[in-house]
Parts: structure tokens; C-alpha cells; sequence
């Protein structure tokens, strides 16, 4: 699934352009990301602070297919 998709007018040719988006378990992902580094403790290990990112984008995802939330 994809997070974002837009179409616009492009400026200089005047085509629609349509871009699909990015993948949803890579903008959760991104959101998971700053909520660690927002948090003063974390040490600066990036391999697995983007580790843990991609787990919490991950549980985010099988989250979505539970529909008793």
C-alpha cells in the first residue's frame, strides 16, 4: 500500500504527472524514526535505531489487518 499519492500539472510541459507514492510500512517507519530520535536516551547506534524503526513499521502494518482495535 502506498502513502501519499499525488498527481499534478507539471509546470514547463503542462502533462499530468502522476507519482505513486512511497510504501506505507516505509513512512511508518519514518514516523517510528522520529519519535526514537526524539527521545534524548537513545544512544547513536543508526543500524539499529533503523532496525527498530522498520520492527515498530512492521507491528504498525500487522496492526492495520487486526479489525478488533
Amino acid at each position: 500500500m502506498k502513502a501519499y499519492p499525488i498527481m499534478y500539472k507539471h509546470p514547463t510541459t503542462g502533462l499530468i504527472v502522476e507519482h505513486e507514492g512511497m510504501e506505507l510500512r516505509d513512512w511508518f517507519a519514518g514516523l517510528a524514526l522520529q519519535g526514537i530520535l526524539a527521545d534524548e536516551q537513545t544512544k547513536p547506534d543508526s543500524i539499529l535505531i533503523c532496525k527498530v524503526a522498520y520492527q515498530m513499521a512492521d507491528e504498525m502494518m500487522k496492526q492495520r489487518e487486526v479489525k478488533d482495535v
